[in-house]
């Protein structure tokens, strides 16, 4: 698996996940302008498989439609969102597991950003996380959907998974682009609440 961070905009990141056997890959939240990841397919002659939006906020899916009708591939959202999207061509559940080529990717339903932000699980070891964690930080609950209680709980289902796994998250608001699981959970404060009334107070 080799995954490439593609910057969009001023701190929005996309990110192509690529099977280095078969060269089959797919696009995870292919931002408002996805030039620079067809670029990138283009020049290692990769075939894209799919497009899997995390959430339905247009800042991470206004490129859908494009890259729908250039690569003929799918779009992928949760059952949640897709109803605020118009180009989704196949929906996932909690637990589902896709196959692109070689690699093994599991949706996670972890709500609470929105009804139905996925995080992504790649061959267990890489964790895309759209607007549901951040680096140092989680996603804000103060747009329509939102969800304090919902949030809180999909944290909790993060911090369960391996301390080894390399969380990727939708922005670049932290102090690095990306980082371990295991030292989230010391630094971030979000994951460090330990209850719904503490973490509801975090400034």
């Amino acid at each position: 698996m080799q995954i490439t961070p593609i910057r969009v905009g001023i701190d929005n990141f996309s990110y192509l996940v690529q099977c280095t056997q078969t060269q089959k890959c797919a696009l995870i939240d292919p931002g408002n302008n996805a030039s620079e990841a067809m670029k990138f397919i283009g020049s290692k002659n990769l075939e894209l498989v799919c497009v899997i939006d995390t959430h339905h906020h247009r800042d991470h899916t206004a490129d859908n439609s494009r890259l729908a009708g250039l690569y003929c591939c799918e779009i992928l959202s949760s059952v949640e969102d897709a109803s605020m999207l118009e180009d989704v061509t196949r929906t996932v559940s909690d637990g589902e597991i896709l196959m692109v080529g070689n690699m093994r990717l599991e949706f996670l339903l972890t709500p609470g950003h929105t009804p139905g932000s996925l995080c992504v699980l790649a061959d267990g070891k890489a964790l895309f996380t759209g607007d549901t964690l951040f680096i140092g930080d989680c996603g804000r609950t103060d747009l329509a959907g939102g969800s304090n209680p919902q949030l809180f709980a999909s944290l909790q289902r993060i911090k369960s998974l391996p301390d080894d796994v390399i969380i990727y998250p939708g922005h670049d608001y932290g102090e690095v682009p990306s980082d371990s699981l295991g030292n989230q959970k010391k630094v971030n404060k979000t994951l460090l609440a330990g209850s719904m009334e503490e973490f509801a107070h975090i400034p």
